[in-house]
């Protein structure tokens, strides 16, 4: 059955995200990156790694998403305007994206080893503790500079957004 959710949920996610870069309006490109954080908490669930996948709700698809749509009704983004194909995009586009797959394939199959399998509910490292205990210690300033950049964009959008009413 863990296998048969993970098959759903990992299709989920990569047709979603497929939906992000496809989408010619934003809110629909946001709309469908919060259906590939749901997707992947439920992944993270499967995995046994619980705290991270409400970490993954309330943070990125909760937190996160709510300030990128902000961010795009500040600035007032309308859709994208489409333009034409170039020969060279529409005769060597398909060889090359299966080109790029092919070798995607391959390296990650010569370096990751074969006998190592995943165990749906094996993870043991995600207790709430274990995460506050490293980022209030070993990833104390990587997390504070990560906060000091969302403040910085947040704060750049403001003004961007005061310009254009002006």
């Amino acid at each position: 059955m863990d296998v048969v959710l993970f098959l759903i949920f990992a299709f989920i996610a990569v047709v979603a995200a497929i939906n992000v870069v496809v989408q010619t309006h934003p809110i629909a490109s946001a709309v469908s990156l919060i259906g590939v954080m749901g997707s992947l908490a439920i992944l993270y669930l499967l995995l046994g790694a619980e705290f991270i996948a409400v970490a993954q709700v309330i943070v990125y698809a909760g937190a996160v998403m709510v300030l990128f749509i902000f961010v795009i009704m500040l600035l007032n983004a309308g859709a994208e305007v489409k333009r034409g194909r170039s020969l060279l995009v529409q005769l060597l586009g398909a060889p090359l994206l299966i080109a790029l797959l092919g070798l995607l394939a391959y390296f990650v199959q010569r370096i990751f080893p074969r006998n190592v399998t995943v165990h749906f509910g094996g993870f043991t490292g995600g207790s709430a503790q274990a995460i506050g205990r490293a980022l209030f210690t070993t990833y104390l300033l990587p997390f504070e500079v990560i906060s000091l950049l969302i403040l910085i964009a947040i704060l750049g959008a403001i003004v961007l957004g005061r310009k254009e009413l002006d």
